[in-house]
């Protein structure tokens, strides 16, 4: 599968043109993440949020 580089396929969403200004048509994208509440520098949830959203991201990497 080969790699996407979003910056270069939806180049009008990552270097718009300076001093205009234009209405944009975003497409669906598909992002992990996690949803909390709290001081995440102290809340043990939040280091285990991290973690996992972590190791699902590198999994998902190799696996495509």
């Amino acid at each position: 599968m080969p790699k996407i580089d979003f910056k270069k396929e939806l180049k009008t969403l990552y270097q718009p043109a300076p001093g205009k200004v234009v209405e944009l048509d975003v497409p669906a994208l598909r992002y992990l993440m996690i949803d909390g509440a709290g001081d995440p520098n102290s809340a043990p949830a939040y280091a285990e949020a991290v973690e996992a959203l972590f190791s699902l991201a590198y999994t998902l990497k190799f696996m495509l």
